[in-house]
């Protein structure tokens, strides 16, 4: 496992990178609402990234096709990985919308959840947890503490509240390229895993769902779902680990 450590020149460029992420993430705040397709959106967030000077990370990713869009677009059952197109958004639905951003060869990535107008009291609370979940997982974040801290504490956070924690995909690494080591559970034991030191860069990103944690893939090899059908959140920022405590959110939504 090969964990680069970011210097000051490289964590500026990934803030820059971070910051138009954050910005595509405020746009769609006001964006998300019934009767926009999945495609809308994503043709908005396409257009500012470039807008800005950006190149999207997602486009062309490599798989067993290559990705097709700037962004990824799950609704309701859909975990991860759902592709923008004609769907249209209906009152009640939650939509989660992870988006990457490179600027001068770093990346940024950041995902989201939102709800569609006025949603169910239980959607709501998956959002919110999922939400808290991420930000109690940061709290671990710190120089010194152990990989496996950050995956336990949002294991442990979300099923205390009665929600699964989907296994298969996981938080990681970011930098140059999208996915870098070190690979993050989002579960597991604390206390183990290699020692965080300043200027390690992960994106951290809880998918937490209303039922059981496993899943699986559509026809179109990309779309992950529940296995039971039931909803699915999806948090994320891009971190770097700091000297002085706490880490600092390079995707930042103000």
């Amino acid at each position: 496992m090969a964990v680069t450590l970011k210097n000051k020149v490289e964590l500026d460029l990934m803030r820059r990178a971070g910051r138009i992420v954050g910005e595509c993430h405020l746009l769609l705040r006001e964006a998300v609402r019934p009767g926009v397709t999945t495609a809308q959106l994503n043709r908005l967030v396409h257009e500012y990234i470039v807008k800005q000077g950006g190149v999207p990370s997602f486009l062309g990713y490599p798989g067993p096709t290559p990705y097709p869009a700037a962004t990824c677009i799950s609704v309701n059952d859909e975990i991860v990985h759902g592709i923008p197109g004609p769907r249209i958004l209906h009152e009640g639905d939650i939509v989660s919308i992870d988006i990457g951003a490179i600027w001068q060869g770093y990346h940024g990535d950041s995902a989201w959840s939102y709800p569609v107008g006025r949603v169910k009291p239980a959607a709501q609370a998956l959002l919110d947890v999922t939400e808290q979940t991420l930000y109690h997982a940061l709290e671990f974040a710190r120089a010194g503490g152990r990989l496996s801290d950050i995956s336990h504490a949002i294991q442990s956070y979300a099923e205390a509240r009665g929600y699964g924690v989907v296994r298969k995909y996981i938080s990681h690494g970011v930098g140059r390229s999208l996915h870098e080591d070190p690979q993050i559970r989002n579960y597991g034991e604390p206390g183990k895993g290699l020692r965080l030191q300043p200027g390690m860069t992960f994106a951290i990103e809880p998918m937490i769902t209303q039922g059981h944690y496993e899943s699986r893939e559509l026809a179109d090899n990309w779309t992950v779902v529940t296995l039971d059908g039931s909803l699915a959140a999806h948090f994320e920022h891009t971190i770097a680990i700091t000297e002085s405590g706490g880490p600092e959110i390079l995707t930042r939504q103000d």
